[in-house]
């Protein structure tokens, strides 16, 4: 179940056949989720919500060849690992791989495993993201291994992308309701090049009362004394306050864009998630990375097999006409995925019986048509 679904249509773009990141030609993405255990929580052993979502650029069979890429933070109480080699290299040589606070390093190892070539001395610096999810996981238990990143990859596909309750997004909570991962993707008009936006958000932020769906303040409508925070269950323990998180952003375009309009795209990834009410508060890590596939660059390699440095490079980039146009896709795209992240989610329970309840669907339709949407 997603937004349009329910009827929900966010902004005015038109969406990819498939409204998700893979309408960009070439990406794919791939999910390992891990689901077991209930009751009390015992350090190691569980109960375990949690998992690992990978978005590859080029496709699986592509690991290894680069895309122009920019970044930016809207808040750094998060971590997005390789980001200075994008911003000093313009280049993303890696998939991108979000998982569990925790488990970014275990994730992080498996990743240059799995994209270096042992027969060359090659080096890797992965682009691999968190959000926070010990609310509801046993995050200090380390249940992601390596072999957890291998098989999102071997997932990894275009077309459909499962969304809520799956990957990364397992153990995620957005605006006190059970969140996750949510995609969505924009087309710009023929006249302005007919380029793809394609965006997959892991939302784990946000305070319940700031929630708007279509700017309306659905939150202040459903609130937490009709569908219970998870916070409500950890008020006398220990633990972040309600609305803590963070949400992290993968924009992509089939547009030819040089490094320095990938940041600028990733920039506007933010004004879609205030479009949601998020505010980039002290305790999220709200961090975006942007790439862009439509200038074909060489694998380490290079051209004719030569080192790369040797050769020379043509590249194109678009006008301000058309990057304002995928400034527009992004954020709406951001907006959407954000809502279709809340309406794909399934109701978790977690550690010591903490509940983050799924946003009820036939509430979520009537507030917006009482508003008129």
């Amino acid at each position: 179940m997603r937004a349009r679904d329910l009827g929900i249509r966010i902004g005015l773009g038109s969406p990819g056949p498939h409204n998700a990141i893979t309408d960009v030609d070439g990406v794919t993405v791939g999910h390992t989720t891990l689901i077991r255990g209930e009751g009390p929580l015992v350090v190691g052993q569980g109960p375990v919500r949690t998992g690992v979502t990978v978005v590859c650029p080029r496709g699986a069979e592509r690991l290894r060849e680069p895309v122009f890429a920019g970044c930016h933070r809207l808040n750094g109480n998060g971590e997005l690992t390789g980001l200075e080699w994008v911003r000093e290299s313009g280049l993303l040589t890696t998939p991108v791989a979000i998982t569990n606070t925790h488990s970014v390093g275990v994730v992080r190892d498996a990743l240059v495993a799995a994209t270096i070539d042992g027969s060359q001395s090659q080096w890797s610096l992965p682009v691999v993201g968190e959000t926070y999810d010990g609310t509801l996981n046993d995050i200090n238990g380390f249940h992601v291994t390596a072999d957890h990143l291998h098989a999102a990859l071997a997932d990894a596909h275009g077309g459909l992308v499962e969304e809520g309750t799956v990957g990364g997004g397992t153990g995620m909570i957005c605006h006190e309701f059970k969140g996750g991962i949510g995609t969505a993707s924009r087309v710009i008009d023929a006249e302005a090049g007919g380029w793809t936006v394609g965006v997959l958000v892991q939302a784990n932020y946000g305070k319940r009362s700031w929630l708007r769906v279509d700017g309306v303040r659905v939150g202040e409508a459903i609130p937490t004394s009709e569908v219970s925070s998870p916070w409500d269950e950890r008020a006398a323990r220990s633990g972040p306050p309600p609305g803590s998180g963070s949400i992290i952003v993968v924009v992509t375009t089939d547009a030819p864009l040089l490094p320095h309009q990938c940041e600028r795209l990733a920039q506007r990834a933010g004004l879609g998630i205030a479009r949601v009410g998020g505010t980039g508060g002290h305790t999220s890590g709200d961090l975006f990375i942007a790439f862009a596939t439509g200038n074909r660059l060489p694998s380490w390699k290079g051209l004719d097999d030569q080192p790369r440095g040797l050769e020379t490079l043509e590249v194109r980039m678009v006008g301000d006409i058309v990057i304002d146009r995928l400034f527009d896709a992004t954020i709406e795209a951001t907006e959407e995925a954000i809502v279709n992240a809340l309406v794909s989610a399934t109701t978790v329970v977690g550690r010591d019986g903490i509940t983050a309840h799924a946003i009820p669907h036939d509430r979520l339709v009537e507030v917006l048509r009482a508003a008129g949407r």
